[in-house]
């Protein structure tokens, strides 16, 4: 089949690709980038709503159709070197990441010390295991045409490889922090401070996400959905705070976060009072 002639001026890699930057319709926002192939690009056009090519699987994948948050689009661009693709669209659900993020570029380079550091900016708007076991659920018997079963999302495998990485990925970088100069990072600049600080770090989230606890306890959904949203992300990045300092704290006792996991996993399905009275 001939391609349309606006589709050949587009210039694709020599992998038939190109990047496509989606970008939040009103406030410009940068949401995320994939790669479009030529049909992708096509059905994108044709549908009004994103349709990219996922690299690693090899295959198209409609924009939310494992978690619901489908990308409207309202208008196309190509850069000067016809190589970029710029898509101006309405984000269904706010959703554009996979962690549960507004955008994919969550993350800010602080220039502010004497090393560059990356830090997240951006709260999580939704827990992704809800995003994705909710939906998939929701879609298992609606999923049955030949159009959707060759359009497949890669969210749901990027959320999954996500949640189940993060843990050894934050072993890996806690050990490599050992070894580094107290004022290249922060866990860096705990070690150098020694074991006191870190515990006293681990006490000082602890107070803190006992206090967002409070605050979380007395906000009523029905009555101010809003402060309940902010109360529930801040109840989170609190505990998450809490989690991290802790794991600094087995690392410096060279013990890896599996170790809990193995403890967790050998208590569950016991009885509270008799694994206690076991001690």
């Amino acid at each position: 089949m001939t391609s349309p002639a606006w589709l050949t001026a587009v210039n694709f890699n020599t992998d038939g690709l190109i990047p496509a930057i989606a970008q939040d319709h009103k406030s410009g926002r940068i949401l995320m980038m994939a790669w479009m192939n030529a049909e992708s690009l096509q059905l994108t056009a044709e549908t009004q709503t994103a349709v990219y090519f996922s690299r690693s699987r090899a295959k198209l994948w409609h924009k939310g159709e494992s978690s619901g948050h489908t990308q409207r689009v309202h208008d196309i661009r190509l850069d000067c070197d016809a190589d970029v693709i710029v898509l101006s669209v309405t984000q269904v659900g706010g959703i554009a990441c996979h962690t549960g993020r507004e955008s994919c570029f969550y993350q800010r380079l602080d220039l502010s010390g004497q090393t560059p550091e990356w830090q997240t900016v951006d709260k999580v708007l939704k827990d992704p295991a809800d995003i994705y076991h909710s939906h998939e659920a929701a879609n298992h018997t609606q999923t049955n045409d030949t159009t959707a079963n060759n359009i497949v999302s890669s969210d749901i495998d990027q959320a999954k490889a996500g949640r189940t990485s993060i843990l050894q990925q934050l072993d890996k970088v806690l050990v490599e922090r050992k070894q580094a100069d107290a004022g290249s990072s922060y866990v860096a600049s705990l070690y150098a401070k020694g074991l006191n600080k870190i515990l006293e770090k681990v006490g000082e989230e602890s107070t803190e996400s006992i206090i967002a606890a409070k605050d979380f306890a007395h906000c009523d959904e029905n009555i101010n959905k809003a402060q309940y949203d902010d109360a529930r992300h801040e109840l989170i990045y609190e505990v998450a705070d809490v989690w991290f300092h802790t794991l600094v704290g087995l690392a410096w006792f060279d013990i890896e976060s599996d170790a809990v996991l193995h403890e967790l996993g050998r208590r569950f399905g016991l009885s509270g009072i008799d694994e206690k009275a076991a001690r």
